[in-house]
């Protein structure tokens, strides 16, 4: 028996025109009971027939026989990196798309008593949750650039905060830019180059060249190792 989700958020919900007689109690659809049941149901619904025989041998087969037996939206993940692209001073940097959070704009942090930690720069308030607040810029060493202005990729350059999170630790810290979303080709990736900071090179795992829409101009990428990142975050923390 198929269950039909009720999806009225977007008919007289937030989304539709706004009539739901229930939006005066909860405020939002996202904290009407109605919405949490669609989600539960989502959660736990039932697999789709022969989706567990396919990841199974997805797992199970060496990468030279994968492409030749799996679908293709299965081949597509093991190639495809999805990654956030920020910069920081005059480095363009990339983490896996899953790990991210939300992005916000820049808040107030609040310093720790007896901490001076180069690492690690208060806590900060977000959407009611305090979570402690990085500098990703001394844990990689990267120098700042105020003596040359900086070209930004559109003409009003807006810095903000990034919330990371895996396994239930979560960490924010500030950008100075935010792209978004980018997806490129595993085979795309190369080394990182000597020149590179030490710690910076310490924290890649291989470079990228990316050049965002409308623009002329490639960029080389740095994609951080988010294993070592927060293992390395949990330890200058304490």
């Amino acid at each position: 028996m198929t269950t039909k989700v009720e999806r009225c958020w977007n008919v007289i919900g937030i989304e539709g025109d706004r009539t739901c007689s229930q939006l005066s109690t909860y405020a939002h659809c996202r904290n009407c009971p109605v919405y949490s049941a669609a989600g539960r149901y989502l959660l736990e619904r039932p697999t789709p027939e022969k989706y567990r025989h396919e990841w199974t041998q997805l797992l199970a087969e060496s990468s030279s026989e994968k492409n030749s037996h799996l679908p293709t939206y299965a081949v597509r993940t093991t190639e495809t990196l999805t990654v956030v692209i920020f910069r920081l001073q005059r480095e363009w940097l990339a983490l896996p798309a899953q790990v991210l959070k939300e992005t916000t704009p820049p808040s107030v942090i609040h310093t720790l008593p007896h901490r001076h930690n180069q690492v690690l720069r208060g806590l900060i308030n977000i959407r009611g949750e305090l979570l402690l607040c990085v500098s990703l810029s001394h844990l990689l060493n990267i120098e700042s650039s105020d003596d040359t202005p900086l070209q930004g990729l559109s003409p009003v350059v807006h810095s903000g905060m990034v919330v990371i999170e895996k396994a239930g630790n979560a960490w924010v810290f500030p950008v100075d830019e935010i792209y978004g979303v980018h997806r490129f080709h595993s085979r795309e990736l190369r080394d990182a180059l000597r020149k590179m900071t030490q710690s910076t090179q310490t924290y890649t795992k291989g470079l990228f060249s990316w050049q965002p829409a409308n623009h002329h101009i490639s960029h080389t990428v740095s994609y951080l190792d988010d294993e070592l990142l927060f293992t390395t975050l949990a330890r200058k923390a304490q």
